[in-house]
């Protein structure tokens, strides 16, 4: 426990030391205070870099994600030198040459059921900056059976969405989404596309709500949803009140109806297609289910038909009944969720998800097609 500042950190710290809120005081509970940040991408960036420029003193970082060239339009403690880096490592080096007086943890995994107690009851605050519902309820859960404090975040094209969960005993995720939805209505940033700076806004209000749990000032996130608009540049709150008939959270457990969702009916991989259409004479019904924009950028030869993925439930009829179908996207998401749909109405022919999409197609089979 630290009881005073260095005299590096005084000049440092200098604008903080003259807000009254904040003074000498307040940057000593910022220094002896941790965060544990789930996720070093859009979101955890920001919030990251902003939370080591103010003196937090004790930071984790989670991540078992790898650099890509992706990622630097909106992932900005990232640079092209550290392409192929894991992300926990990037951040932690320019964390600390951003301010070398704090300590930064890092843990190169994901988050999930077996860890995810012993990680989260090492840190005081839980900063959520995934872009997936499993780990974000299990963030939720965690936080409560522990009672440690959690900052929500998502972000989706151009909106964006922050909360703070279970302070003082306040409302918890589940309170506002009971049930985790369905993938096919939860696209990933991959998928949907975000602006780039979105992430920049929404994660520097996390590293606000964190500094302002911890100093004890102002109003926070409890019980509210800050919503965020940067085409309208516009941005309300929602008050919520606690679910009085949902039960105490005890244990973990995954979301049954989320592992549904994300569960293969039946997986292709590229090359598996490839040996079976030039060995079998195979000749499936090749669905690209992406939108006419990606479409432009590349596409798989012998694509048979085009149809957006919400458009499947009023095209169904377009799709063959007399051959095994095919289905790809960018990444494989999109179609696992039109595979699922055509199985579960019933759909009577062979339905396989192409795994790992374009992605996937450009490594293993043909560079020429571009990633995007």
């Amino acid at each position: 426990m630290h009881e005073e500042l260095s005299n590096s950190e005084l000049e440092r710290y200098a604008r903080h030391l003259s807000l009254p809120q904040v003074g000498m005081k307040g940057q000593i509970k910022l220094k002896n205070s941790s965060v544990l940040v789930v996720g070093a991408g859009g979101l955890g960036s920001p919030c990251l870099l902003y939370l080591a420029a103010a003196g937090l003193g004790n930071i984790g970082i989670i991540d078992d994600d790898k650099v890509d060239v992706s990622n630097l339009q909106r992932q900005v403690i990232h640079s092209n030198a550290n392409l192929g880096e894991f992300k926990v490592d990037s951040a932690k080096r320019r964390l600390l040459d951003l301010n070398p007086e704090i300590t930064v943890r890092t843990f190169n995994s994901r988050l999930n059921i077996e860890n995810a107690l012993d990680l989260i009851k090492q840190f005081d605050i839980i900063v959520d900056g995934t872009d997936n519902f499993q780990t974000r309820y299990l963030i939720n859960d965690a936080c409560e059976i522990l009672n440690k404090v959690w900052i929500f975040a998502s972000i989706h094209q151009f909106e964006g969405q922050v909360s703070t969960f279970n302070s003082s005993h306040g409302l918890n995720y589940r309170d506002i989404f009971p049930k985790p939805p369905p993938l096919e209505f939860a696209p990933n940033c991959a998928e949907a596309g975000v602006l780039g700076i979105l992430p920049g806004i929404i994660g520097s209000i996390q590293a606000a709500e964190a500094i302002k749990i911890i100093l004890g000032m102002g109003n926070i996130l409890s019980g509210k949803l800050l919503l965020f608009n940067a085409l309208s540049m516009s941005s309300r709150i929602l008050k919520f009140e606690a679910n009085t008939s949902r039960g105490l959270i005890s244990e973990l457990s995954l979301e049954s109806e989320y592992c549904m969702s994300n569960s293969s009916f039946g997986d292709i991989t590229p090359l598996e297609y490839m040996d079976k259409i030039n060995t079998d004479n195979w000749k499936p019904f090749l669905l690209d289910v992406r939108r006419p924009d990606e479409e432009i950028i590349s596409k798989i030869e012998g694509t048979n038909l085009t149809i957006v993925h919400t458009e499947i439930p009023n095209r169904i009829q377009e799709i063959p009944s007399d051959r095994d179908i095919v289905i790809y996207c960018r990444s494989g998401v999109r179609s696992a969720a039109v595979q699922r749909f055509l199985i579960e109405a019933g759909h009577a022919n062979r339905i396989l998800n192409l795994k790992g999409g374009i992605l996937n197609w450009s490594d293993t089979v043909d560079s020429s097609v571009r990633k995007y």
